[in-house]
């Protein structure tokens, strides 16, 4: 089976479109001959998204600073203005 179709074709065929979305896996829709959108199932759709850490896990998750890290900071004095 194919697994991109026309807009065109899309629209005057979508049950077969999610039938073989459902079977074959996700089914690329094109307008005007470029990509445009992408037909998956949902078991496919949950598994994209629930690879994503939420940002409360992503920040836990972060490299921590040992014990003793000390920052080097530049003791250079702030530059002259003229007000």
């Amino acid at each position: 089976m194919k697994n991109t179709w026309k807009l065109q074709d899309a629209k005057a065929k979508f049950s077969q479109l999610v039938e073989d979305a459902l079977r074959t896996g996700p089914q690329f829709v094109t307008r005007r001959g470029t990509k445009a959108v992408v037909i998956v199932s949902v078991e496919d759709y949950e598994a994209l998204i629930s690879k994503k850490p939420s940002f409360k896990d992503f920040l836990l998750d972060c490299p921590r600073v040992e014990d003793g890290f000390e920052f080097k900071r530049l003791k250079d004095l702030p530059r002259s203005i003229e007000l």
